[in-house]
């Protein structure tokens, strides 16, 4: 829900990476799951309750064409789970200790949806980001973004179409929670796609600014102050208004490095350890307010701190450039 130099579990860099291609009605709509045979298991998380598979689509001709799909258990909603306890099921005792009984559940189809997303027709470059792969820390000084890191993004040719496509109504107008018009000033409020809206416990929503030449946190400066204390302050205003979640329970923060060049911002619950909401990555948008205030060219100054994967491209510049 390629990309940016970072690596990210969401639609945004499949969408990016396809040219927007499900948005617009492309390949991912013409085929069902059951078209699709698994190779292999690329990685699995136990924690997140998540598994990556590399699959294939056969044509007729007997081709095979490499898809991505990941399934994901979906979190209990909360007006269904008196349900889980009264509608017959196999409930099988595992374990019995003294007061401690643990079961194990086979629920109905209704109460044990999995979510499934597919990146189709997906690339080596898709399939090799989930695999298992080591992370390093980089730290990025002025310098070394503007020797390595922005002149590899200036050589990617990275499709970020469908940012567009909310921005102009193209797509997902009716998934739109608040909007500023303000062309210099303004943005788009969107849940993001990770978040099925049916429970508060994971809320997720993005805000995706109307200026387009602000790629990221060193783009940023006084002069974006407005366009920043809107987001926040609308933000909030919409989610508490829409959701009835105060801005005291949310998380409001940017990326660095983004999932893509383009700058927008992260509204999460407080509770919910949101993908990407780690220290080396996430930066508090109120903190970053109070520094571009202190100083106009803060992110022009400071040296950030980013997680790379031992593949990625940009990580094998920095090693190029003895910086790892």
């Amino acid at each position: 829900m390629a990309e940016g130099p970072q690596p990210k579990r969401k639609r945004e860099e499949e969408e990016e990476q396809n040219g927007g291609a499900a948005a617009q009605g492309g390949p991912a709509a013409a085929f069902t799951l059951s078209d699709l045979r698994v190779r292999r298991v690329l990685r699995e998380s136990a924690r997140d309750k998540i598994v990556f598979l590399h699959a294939e689509r056969i044509d007729l001709s007997g081709e095979g064409t490499d898809a991505v799909v990941i399934l994901e258990k979906t979190p209990f909603q909360e007006e269904k789970i008196p349900d889980l306890l009264k509608k017959p099921m196999n409930a099988e005792l595992r374990m019995h200790n003294d007061i401690y009984c643990t079961f194990y559940l086979s629920p109905p189809p209704e109460l044990s949806e999995i979510k499934a997303t597919v990146v189709y027709p997906a690339t080596e470059k898709h399939i090799q980001k989930y695999l298992r792969q080591e992370v390093h820390l980089i730290r990025e000084t002025w310098e070394d973004y503007k020797n390595i890191t922005l002149p590899f993004i200036q050589s990617q040719s990275f499709s970020i179409q469908w940012v567009y496509n909310i921005l102009e109504k193209k797509a997902e107008a009716d998934r739109i929670v608040h909007e500023n018009p303000d062309p210099s000033n303004g943005f788009v409020l969107v849940p993001d796609l990770k978040w099925n809206q049916n429970q508060l416990d994971d809320l997720y929503l993005i805000a995706l600014v109307h200026r387009r030449e602000i790629k990221s946190l060193r783009d940023l400066t006084a002069e974006h102050l407005p366009l920043l204390r809107n987001v926040l302050q609308e933000g909030k205003e919409a989610i508490v208004k829409r959701f009835g979640v105060s801005g005291s329970q949310l998380r409001i923060y940017l990326h660095y490095q983004p999932s893509y060049q383009h700058l927008h911002v992260h509204f999460t619950a407080l509770g919910y350890d949101a993908p990407g909401s780690s220290v080396e990555r996430a930066h508090l948008l109120a903190d970053v307010i109070d520094n571009l205030a202190m100083d106009s060219s803060y992110y022009q100054k400071r040296a950030l701190t980013f997680p790379l994967r031992a593949d990625e491209p940009l990580f094998k510049k920095f090693q190029e450039a003895g910086k790892v």
